[in-house]
């Protein structure tokens, strides 16, 4: 095979893992149900990548310390950063282009639905991966809440703030959205990604803690203040 070929085969290969391991998540959730599976993937995303990690080590020729890339340990926080912000910059290109795609054969309808099924998933899954990662308890109460907000994707690539008014309830604010930026700038409306919204705070707010209430205050396609593009109150 010619090199250009291999290498091509070398990308569809990621490609194909990314997508049986998402297929492995979405089937567990359907058969065992969503907690179950997030429980399971706990165990299984840590093992895959520690497997995966090790190989691209030895495929690549780069030291490991301690299960980490010795690369990313050397590098400083400001870079290790910037490294969070691409990151949190693909996973928002990965989660618009599959929006496109749907809505270019099939509609906005159909594109929207799929994108608040979606989320129904995502944000309850990624509230439990940021407890794990910061240790917290399983009731984390609004304190809880207010960590896990700081380390959502959003918070890797746009501008947000949070406003205490008690120590049972806070404001949150994204102040500037990557996205609606974007469409400003084109001269396009608000994107109306309220539906979304609805589905995506009330989930990760639930997931962090039961007892957790959520409320929209303005979401696209609300009317809303130049500070900021969506408010969300939440409280227990």
């Amino acid at each position: 095979m010619k090199k250009e070929l291999l290498i091509q085969l070398i990308f569809d290969g990621i490609r194909r893992t990314v997508t049986h391991y998402g297929l492995w998540f979405s089937e567990v959730t359907h058969q065992i149900g969503l907690p179950n599976c997030i429980e399971v993937e706990a165990e299984a995303g840590r093992n895959s990548f520690n497997i995966q990690i090790e190989r691209l080590a030895k495929a690549f020729g780069f030291e490991m310390q301690d299960g980490i890339p010795k690369i990313l340990l050397e590098k400083s926080e400001d870079e290790l950063k910037g490294i969070l912000e691409k990151i949190g910059a693909n996973w928002l290109a990965n989660d618009g282009v599959w929006f496109q795609a749907v809505e270019k054969r099939f509609g906005m309808n159909d594109a929207k639905r799929c994108n608040d099924s979606c989320w129904t998933k995502f944000s309850p899954y990624e509230a439990y991966r940021i407890k794990e990662i910061l240790n917290l308890p399983e009731q984390a109460g609004i304190e809880g809440l207010k960590k896990a907000l700081e380390y959502r994707m959003y918070s890797f690539i746009n501008k947000q703030s949070i406003e205490v008014i008690s120590e049972n309830k806070i404001i949150f604010k994204m102040n500037d959205c990557r996205v609606q930026s974007a469409r400003k700038r084109k001269g396009l409306q608000d994107y109306p990604c309220k539906s979304a919204g609805l589905v995506e705070y009330t989930y990760f707010a639930h997931a962090i803690d039961i007892r957790i209430k959520t409320e929209c205050i303005a979401c696209p396609p609300d009317k809303h203040p130049d500070e900021y593009y969506c408010g969300w109150e939440f409280w227990i």
